[in-house]
């Protein structure tokens, strides 16, 4: 009823033209009591991943400040990227497109009402203030995800309701990452995380399916099933690109969810090399005596060397090791990680030498981290050069 009224009070005011001020959805943030976010009501019913534009931007705001003084008005019909959120929140801006079609403002309280009406279409933009597009106010780097993009702020409709799921689900991907997860599993993810979106299964129960079919890859590894194993591998990394892709669309990301899929990947791969060494007598494909405790000790110093190098350099460089300079960007599409190596481990199934397998990712894992070694060394060189060692990506020109 309340939108039925909503709906007729919006209709009057387009036919009668009298400047009545449009009742619209209002919420105060919960730590801000004095702050006001006014999202003003749009005539849509069409839902982005499964939300109404205004429940996904409330969702978003409840992590975001306003600054003193300011309020901000919102169009109920529009999806923001967090970028543009976090400018306009902490600045007096006018926000429109590159079209010219107002999208929202963020303004003293005497300019309340005529930055509202021009949002609405029925009045100019106040006077003296910036009026700036998306990609002029929003960062386009994205540490966490590892990639730039530009930001946006998208009316939404019934006929772009496919392309918007479409490039909010880019806009979480990941760019630097895996080849496998790249350039494999994206379009199937899509579809597999639209499905989980309408049946409203959360992130952790992906995550959870995820953490049985690695625990079963582990067993069947370990009593030489390299088919069966390499199945229930599979399916695990691509539900683990699915998983972290549901939760970033539909805005469900937890501290709980983050370390509990965040901890299964960097836990179970030296165990799951671990198990396939041991299912080799099963297979019948043992290694030469003696061989298979120094290759798994190797294997698993690799690995933990590895990580432990990455992590160095985050803490030392406050910059991820792969996306420093383009060369490391295209290095971390085969560099020593799960799936790079489950390929490997996959052909050499395939061709009945499992034991070649877990020797070519041993040595892999070796030449992967003498590289981060090298690349560590070369940071250290730049910064006592006086050079921030930072993203290329944060470069304008990149």
């Amino acid at each position: 009823m309340p939108r039925l009224l909503l709906a007729f009070y919006s209709r009057i005011y387009s036919l009668v033209g009298v400047k009545k001020e449009i009742k619209r959805a209002v919420f105060v943030m919960a730590d801000q009591d004095n702050k006001q976010v006014e999202i003003l009501f749009q005539d849509t019913t069409t839902k982005i991943w499964g939300m109404s534009p205004q429940t996904r931007t409330r969702k978003m705001l409840s992590k975001q400040s306003v600054s003193d003084g300011l309020i901000l008005i919102l169009r109920g019909d529009v999806i923001y990227d967090a970028a543009v959120l976090s400018a306009l929140c902490e600045n007096q801006i006018l926000l429109q497109d590159d079209k010219g079609t107002p999208l929202g403002a963020c303004v003293e309280a005497a300019l309340v009402e005529s930055a509202r009406f021009w949002i609405l279409g029925q009045g100019d933009a106040p006077q003296g203030l910036d009026v700036k597009t998306p990609a002029a106010i929003g960062a386009s780097y994205r540490d966490m995800l590892r990639k730039k993009e530009d930001p946006y702020a998208l009316i939404v409709t019934n006929e772009n309701k496919g392309q918007l799921e479409w490039d909010l689900y880019k806009s979480s991907y990941k760019g630097v990452t895996d080849l496998v997860t790249k350039y494999w599993w994206p379009v199937p993810a899509f579809h597999v995380t639209r499905f989980c979106a309408a049946l409203k299964i959360s992130p952790n129960m992906v995550t959870s399916l995820g953490a049985i079919l690695t625990l079963a890859a582990l067993w069947l590894f370990w009593e030489g099933h390299y088919g069966w194993g390499l199945l229930a591998g599979w399916i695990m990394t691509f539900l683990d690109t699915v998983d972290g892709k549901l939760a970033r669309v539909t805005l469900t990301s937890s501290p709980w969810g983050n370390v509990f899929d965040h901890g299964i990947d960097l836990i179970h791969p030296p165990f799951w090399y671990i198990a396939w060494g041991i299912g080799l007598s099963a297979f019948h494909a043992e290694l030469p005596a003696g061989w298979l405790s120094p290759v798994l000790i190797a294997m698993f110093a690799f690995y933990v060397l590895g990580r432990l190098c990455e992590g160095y350099f985050i803490a030392r460089f406050e910059s991820h090791i792969h996306v420093w300079r383009k060369g490391d960007s295209r290095f971390r599409l085969i560099s020593s990680r799960r799936n790079p190596n489950m390929i490997i481990l996959t052909v050499c199934w395939a061709l009945a030498v499992p034991d070649i397998g877990l020797l070519l990712i041993t040595a892999w894992g070796g030449v992967t981290l003498l590289v981060h070694l090298v690349q560590i060394a070369q940071a250290e060189m730049q910064r006592r050069k006086g050079q921030r060692v930072k993203s290329w990506l944060t470069d304008q020109k990149a």
